[in-house]
C-alpha cells in the first residue's frame, strides 16, 4: 500500500556546498557534513568507468552546523582533506560520511572511485581508508584501509574497484565495530574501532536485467564516473544483462538486524533498487524492493524506515527530483516527499526534534544543500 503526504516545511540550512555526501549529529545536536571536495590539480588516476580522469587534491571538508539557540551558524570546520574529481569537480570522491562514537570521538570515511592499484600514482593520500579525526588539530589517525582490501581479497569476484561510501558504529558488540559499505566493492566490511579483524562480512548479490532500457541519443551523461561511455552501449545493446548492487547505506533496527539500501549499476534500472537485511546469523534477504536509486536509510524509534531515493527515474533521463518514503513496520509506504525541490538528495538523518534532515543536490561541485523537512 503506498501513500501520499505532504510534507510542511522545507528549510535550507546550508548552501554552496561541495559534493556533500554524510551528514551526523554529535551529541550536543550539532550537524556535521562530509563534503567530497572538488579534486584539484594534482596528479590524476583512471576512473573507473572509463570517462576519463580523476584529478587529485585536498578539497575535501567536514562542516559545521550550529543548531544550538536556533544560530544555524555554518563553518568549515576541517578542511584540506583529501579528493579526486574530474577536471570540472564533478564525480568527486573524498570525505564520504562522518559519525560520533558514544564517547564523542569522531569517525571519518573517505571514498576512492577507481582501482586501487593506481592509488601510490596519487602520493600518501588516505583516500579509501577510514580514520578518527582531531578537531583541533585536523588529524587523521586512520583505522583501515579499505581501498587496499578490496586490492588484495576483491570479494565479489569481479571489477577491483573500491569507493567506501557510508558506515555505522555499532556499539552493542563485545567490542565496537564498524559497518562499512564499500559501493565499488559491492560489500560490507566489518572492523573493530581499533583497526582489527577487517574483513567481508557480506556480499551484495549481482541482479540480472532482461530487455534492459539503455539511454538514447541526447541522454544525459549522468554519473560519468560510474557509467560507461556510450560507445560501450550505443552498438551492441543485449537482451540481458548482468548489473552490480552497489550498496550505499547501512543502518540497524530494532529487530537488530542489518538493513542495505542499493542504488543498483549502470544502466540504473527503475524500480531496481532494493533493500537487504542481515540478521544476527549473517544470512540476506530481501527486506523491500521496487526502488530506484537508493542511496541512505534511517529508522526512527518506532522502527519506521525511512528510504531517500537519490532520484526516481534513471540517472540518465536527466530529472534530478527525488523522494523521501515511510516504511512502516506492517510494510505500507507513505511518500513524504518527492521532487518539490528535493533534487538529487544524498543523505538523511532524524534529528531529535522528529525533522528530516537532509543533503540535497549533493554530489555538486558548490551547489550541495543541507536541508530541514518538517514531519
Amino acid at each position: 500500500m503506498i501513500q501520499e503526504l505532504t510534507a510542511t516545511k522545507f528549510t535550507v540550512l546550508a548552501d554552496n556546498l561541495d559534493s556533500p555526501k554524510g551528514l551526523c549529529f554529535d551529541a550536543e545536536g550539532n550537524l556535521y557534513v562530509a563534503e567530497a571536495g572538488t579534486g584539484g590539480d594534482g596528479a590524476f588516476i583512471p576512473s573507473a568507468s572509463g570517462q576519463g580522469n580523476l584529478h587529485y587534491g585536498t578539497t575535501g571538508a567536514i562542516t559545521k552546523i550550529d543548531l544550538n539557540n536556533g544560530s544555524n551558524k555554518v563553518k568549515r570546520v576541517i578542511t584540506g582533506l583529501p579528493s579526486v574529481a574530474f577536471p570540472d569537480g564533478t564525480g568527486a570522491a573524498g570525505p564520504h560520511d562522518i559519525k560520533f562514537d558514544f564517547q564523542g570521538l569522531a569517525y571519518v570515511l573517505i571514498g576512492y572511485a577507481a582501482n586501487p592499484e593506481f592509488r601510490d600514482v596519487l602520493g600518501n593520500s588516505d583516500l579509501g581508508k577510514i580514520a578518527t579525526v582531531n578537531f583541533d588539530t585536523n588529524y587523521l589517525n586512520v583505522i583501515a584501509d579499505i581501498a587496499k582490501y578490496e586490492l588484495i581479497h576483491n570479494p565479489d569476484g569481479n571489477d577491483v574497484v573500491s569507493n567506501p561510501l557510508a558506515f555505522l558504529i555499532d556499539e552493542e558488540q563485545t567490542s565496537q565495530k564498524l559497518l562499512i559499505t564499500d559501493a565499488g566493492a559491492n560489500a560490507i566490511l566489518s572492523v573493530t574501532t581499533e583497526g582489527s579483524d577487517l574483513k567481508a562480512k557480506a556480499v551484495l548479490p549481482q541482479q540480472v536485467l532482461t530487455n534492459p532500457i539503455f539511454p538514447g541519443f541526447g541522454a544525459l551523461n549522468f554519473d560519468k564516473g560510474h557509467t560507461p561511455p556510450s560507445s560501450a552501449y550505443s552498438d551492441a545493446r543485449p537482451s540481458q544483462i548482468t548489473i552490480a548492487p552497489v550498496p550505499t547505506s547501512i543502518v540497524k533496527g530494532l529487530d537488530k538486524a542489518y538493513y542495505v539500501s542499493t542504488f543498483t549499476g549502470f544502466p540504473f534500472p527503475e524500480g531496481g533498487a532494493k533493500i537487504y537485511r542481515i540478521d544476527a546469523d549473517g544470512e540476506m534477504t530481501v527486506f523491500a524492493d521496487g526502488f530506484t536509486q537508493l542511496i541512505d536509510l534511517a529508522f526512527d524509534a518506532f522502527g519506521n524506515l525511512y528510504v531517500l531515493q537519490h532520484m526516481n527515474q534513471s540517472g540518465w533521463k536527466g530529472k534530478n527530483e527525488g523522494s523521501l518514503i515511510r516504511i512502516a513496520p506492517d510494510g505500507t509506504r507513505t511518500t513524504v516527499l518527492s521532487g518539490e525541490g528535493l533534487e538529487a538528495p544524498a543523505a538523511l538523518v532524524i534529528g531529535r526534534d522528529n525533522a528530516f534532515y537532509l543533503i540535497n543536490r549533493g554530489g555538486r561541485p558548490g551547489q550541495g544543500q543541507v536541508i530541514r523537512i518538517e514531519k
